[in-house]
């Protein structure tokens, strides 16, 4: 069991001092996070997830849950709260507890009633979920082992200010295309969208530029 835990130490020790994993740990979350405020929002208001008929299996299981009404809402504000918890640095490790059972449960739903092709999303989905819990290993590890050393220090990197503007408009840009597409807000021109996009570009721009940066001071 020691050389377990000496093995599993050492290589959480060399992922969260790796730059480009630290880096690549932001961006899974800022993609859970803003994949899952739009679909939760939809749900808070009281608006119907799908458009397919009761005729189909998964649109008539998405209509008994929306018929519940409160328990509908209720799984709205669970994702909504925690999606927060993941972006705000802070809290991301609540926030990677709070949607294991979210997203797990999302899983098997798509993959017990044959969605075609939302099983490999939401794998995927379920799959960054597990990473970021992996990501903070050394705060679970005394469930794991009968160990209860200090709590180790990483070498985490300081994000240039532009890379921090950048994930500040990604994730400005990404909530406002996918509450767009959620019918939260009104019908908005098509040339509008685009220009969502642009600015969502120019802000992955920024967080390549603040990376570039860094590397040049380094």
């Amino acid at each position: 069991m020691t050389t377990l835990q000496n093995r599993l130490d050492n290589l959480h020790a060399w992922v969260r001092n790796c730059p480009v994993l630290q880096r690549f740990t932001s961006f899974t979350r800022l993609l859970l996070g803003i994949g899952f405020i739009a679909p939760g929002l939809t749900k808070v208001v009281g608006n119907r997830f799908t458009v397919l008929g009761t005729d189909t299996p998964v649109g008539f299981f998405f209509e008994a849950l929306y018929q519940t009404g409160f328990y509908w809402r209720f799984l709205g504000a669970a994702q909504i709260i925690a999606a927060v918890l993941t972006l705000i640095p802070r809290t991301s490790t609540l926030g990677a507890i709070a949607f294991f059972p979210i997203i797990l449960n999302i899983f098997i739903i798509t993959v017990s009633m044959n969605f075609v092709g939302t099983p490999v999303v939401t794998g995927l989905m379920l799959l960054a979920n597990l990473y970021l819990l992996c990501w903070d290993y050394h705060k679970f590890k005394p469930l794991l082992f009968n160990s209860r050393a200090p709590l180790p220090t990483f070498s985490d990197v300081t994000p240039h200010w532009i890379e921090r503007a950048g994930y500040a408009v990604v994730v400005l840009t990404g909530l406002t295309l996918t509450l767009a597409t959620r019918g939260i807000f009104a019908k908005i021109p098509s040339a509008f969208l685009f220009s969502i996009l642009a600015t969502g570009f120019i802000g992955g721009l920024m967080i390549v530029t603040g990376w570039f940066m860094l590397l040049r001071k380094e």
